[in-house]
C-alpha cells in the first residue's frame, strides 16, 4: 500500500470525523489516514478515529 492509496471510511467513522471542528477536520483526516497507513490498515473505523485522536493527544 502506498501513501497515495485511498482508504475506506466507514459511515460511522465519517460521523466521528464530522464531530471535529470544521477548521481542523481536513488536517485531522490527513493525520488519521497517515496513522492508519503506518499501522498498515485499509479501513478507517470509529474505533480507529478515537484511537488516533488519543494518540495525537486530542
Amino acid at each position: 500500500m502506498s501513501a497515495f492509496d485511498a482508504l475506506d471510511w466507514t459511515p460511522s467513522a465519517l460521523n466521528k470525523l464530522k464531530s471535529i471542528p470544521y477548521f481542523a477536520r481536513a488536517q485531522a483526516r490527513q493525520r488519521i489516514e497517515q496513522w492508519a497507513r503506518e499501522q498498515q490498515l485499509e479501513v478507517i473505523t470509529p474505533e480507529l478515529v478515537e484511537q488516533a485522536r488519543s494518540e495525537f493527544g486530542q
